[in-house]
């Protein structure tokens, strides 16, 4: 089945008892119960509901996992994964992570008695270099958020097959469409889906995909009892716009791709960060593990004022934290998504004061590339 049939009919998409063509939203937190003592359906909401079970059945689909859970954000389903770890073990992960990510690390991991390190990313031999006898997870992000640095997932999950070490894959940036973080090794895969998944900007949910039945029972109770769960709502609303998913992406990464080509030619454009460019150092190993290079790319200017005046001059993208819309979304992470971490990290992992992202959106290519020229130019 290929990709855009299957976003139509590869997981739950019709309700079984009506024949309604999408999931109803099942809005109860309870659930009557005919038989007390022989009860084997739903009792209540923040165990399993019908419409989130199906976003669960979905990112199953994509990820090609036997199993999937939904959570109600990103950072829920990203700590459903660190709570996995116990008072005195220890957890290696990228240096270039996502700020909430490094929040959670350094502010209740730390707190718990687990213990870190973060390693260049890039760099596989400094993963098993930075193996403890109570090393219990790897955590990586490839492509890492926002400077778009590229993990060797295989390679570093073999590490970690070869010393018992979970690993776990942020795959929000390439999505299941573009980058198999479980086909490549990976025990867990993770996305935010208030990005591309849903990819329309009004929902806020986060998904996880696994082959290991003990990893899923365990993450299974994290989900009720920390009670990070997928509202009904939201559950219906990532449904209805996963459907359009791979069209969307398609467009998105040929706008990325363009724009990434286009910003290189600018001298007042000093680096740009981008996988799909055959100047990115790690070009051929992003290419190897994923099809495309995303859509979502960062870039240098010179100075602070230019930075200014690109943010109070472009007119097409929209200004804000998030990415993965159907439009494009102009981030600055110095004050937005990095804004939690200290001034002296931010720049220790080159999130600086002249730092862009640029999340893709589906919007005419001609008019972007116009935007963007007037505005460094």
């Amino acid at each position: 089945m290929q990709i855009n049939t299957k976003l139509l009919h590869g997981y739950p998409v019709i309700d079984s008892v009506t024949g309604a063509s999408s999931i109803p939203k099942y809005q109860a937190s309870t659930f009557h119960q005919t038989d007390v003592f022989n009860h084997t359906g739903y009792s209540y909401t923040r165990f399993a509901n019908p419409t989130v079970d199906a976003a669960e059945e979905c990112i199953k689909s994509l990820e090609n996992a036997h199993y999937g859970l939904a959570f109600s954000s990103g950072m829920a389903a990203i700590n459903a994964v660190l709570f996995l770890l116990s008072n005195g073990d220890h957890l290696v992960l990228g240096k270039n992570i996502y700020g909430g990510t490094f929040q959670t690390v350094t502010e209740f991991l730390e707190r718990f008695g687990v213990s870190y390190t973060f390693v260049d990313e890039a760099d596989i031999h400094a993963w098993e270099t930075a193996i403890q006898p109570n090393t219990k997870m790897f955590y990586l992000e490839s492509p890492s958020n926002p400077l778009l640095t590229i993990t060797d997932i295989s390679s570093v999950c073999a590490i970690a097959k070869k010393h018992d070490i979970i690993t776990a894959c942020d795959n929000t940036f390439m999505t299941p469409l573009s980058q198999q973080p479980l086909a490549l090794g990976a025990d867990i895969s993770i996305n935010s889906a208030t990005k591309f998944i849903n990819g329309h900007s009004d929902v806020v949910a986060g998904l996880l995909a696994t082959n290991s039945e003990n990893l899923y029972q365990t993450l299974k109770v994290h989900q009720k009892v920390l009670g990070g769960i997928l509202g009904v709502e939201d559950a219906w609303l990532l449904l209805r716009g996963v459907k359009t998913m791979g069209l969307r992406m398609q467009q998105s990464v040929k706008n990325a791709q363009a724009i990434a080509e286009f910003l290189e030619s600018k001298t007042s454009v000093t680096k740009v960060y981008y996988p799909g460019l055959s100047s990115h150092p790690h070009h051929e190993i992003h290419m190897k593990q994923a099809t495309d290079g995303g859509a979502v790319l960062s870039f240098e200017l010179e100075t602070v004022a230019q930075i200014e005046k690109l943010f109070n001059n472009c007119h097409v993208p929209i200004v804000a934290v998030s990415l993965g819309g159907v439009e494009s979304i102009l981030s600055y992470p110095w004050n937005m998504s990095h804004a939690c971490m200290p001034e002296e990290e931010r720049l220790k992992m080159g999130v600086t004061p002249t730092l862009v992202r640029l999340s893709c959106g589906i919007e005419d290519l001609e008019d972007l590339l116009a935007d963007l020229e007037a505005c460094i130019d």
